[in-house]
């Protein structure tokens, strides 16, 4: 990287991202053969060497992860090295306190391995339930992560069950759609972790939006992108994916952010990336020249798709694609 653009070094070993990384992002699990499954995917990103798996919270849907920290707990327990996070832990639906003493928790279970994506959430159902007025939503983010800072920093001054294992706490990026999120995150210097169904011209205009807000410290924050990626050589297994991907959003959008209506109303080629090996290779770094990514979160689950040909396409991308991508931009 040029000497104007210096690379936040102690942010990127606390992540653990000292070069182009690749994860991935598992949905909802609710049937005993469903997390069978998650334990399955969860295996094979530690077995192909992946940084980390993440998963999302939502409710009140089909196909939705209502507990992350509970079931990303278990994963810990069953691997050594591979990093487990959040991409979007609702902060206004929890008491702060709890929450941070959950994170704590397993921050220490996973012997540091925790990474936290936040967010406030956007459905009007989900709100409703958890009793929060969308308008207080971003003052009770803001009020509940001021809240788990102070008691973290207390704990891990007294060495109470407060403590966390990483210091001063695990890494924290924001999930965030529009100006207002991206804001929320600017003002902390928290990275902004971009949602899988954002265009590449949507990230790059938030990402312009984001640096405008941080703090003048000269030091580029990390970037973290979210994409659905499909590798195969079968040209029916790649419109197999093409349209199960197009589905996927069918009848979904009420009470969605305005962002991710356009997103939606886009082509679906400019929120997935789907192809042979060789497209795929030269749309991953087209779309890292243009986002500059640190870390690449990948969904590998696709509805409808058998299950032999997602693993073979997760398989592809991280032995035959990824490394190519991770020498040509150390090179850069």
């Amino acid at each position: 990287m040029s000497a104007i653009d210096p690379r936040p070094v102690a942010a990127q070993r606390a992540w653990g991202l000292e070069r182009p990384s690749l994860g991935i992002s598992l949905g909802g699990a609710h049937a005993v053969d469903q997390f069978a499954r998650h334990r399955e995917w969860v295996a094979r990103a530690e077995s192909l060497d992946l940084h980390s798996v993440w998963l999302p919270e939502m409710h009140f849907a089909p196909g939705v992860c209502p507990t992350p920290l509970i079931e990303l707990a278990g994963h810990a327990a069953a691997t050594r090295r591979l990093r487990l996070g959040t991409t979007s832990l609702l902060l206004p639906l929890h008491p702060p306190a709890s929450l941070a003493s959950e994170i704590a928790t397993l921050d220490r279970l996973s012997e540091g391995r925790l990474l936290l994506g936040l967010g406030r959430g956007f459905q009007p159902r989900m709100l409703a339930a958890f009793r929060v007025p969308p308008a207080e939503k971003r003052d009770r983010f803001d009020e509940a992560l001021d809240r788990m800072l102070a008691l973290w920093a207390e704990g891990n001054d007294s060495k109470s069950a407060l403590a966390t294992l990483q210091r001063p706490h695990p890494p924290l990026a924001v999930a965030a759609f529009g100006p207002k999120g991206l804001a929320q995150a600017a003002r902390r210097g928290l990275p902004y972790l971009a949602s899988p169904v954002e265009t590449l011209e949507q990230i790059e205009a938030n990402q312009r939006r984001h640096r405008s807000g941080l703090p003048a410290t000269g030091v580029r924050v990390l970037s973290i992108v979210m994409r659905s990626v499909f590798v195969s050589e079968d040209a029916g297994e790649r419109a197999n994916a093409r349209e199960a991907l197009a589905r996927e959003f069918a009848g979904r959008r009420p009470g969605m952010p305005a962002a991710i209506h356009d997103a939606l109303d886009a082509p679906l080629d400019e929120r997935v990336v789907i192809g042979n090996a060789t497209e795929v290779r030269s749309r991953l770094a087209e779309i890292h020249r243009r986002l500059d990514f640190d870390l690449l979160i990948v969904r590998p689950q696709i509805g409808g798709l058998a299950s032999s040909a997602l693993e073979r396409s997760l398989e592809r991308l991280a032995t035959e694609i990824w490394p190519v991508l991770e020498e040509t931009s150390g090179n850069a």
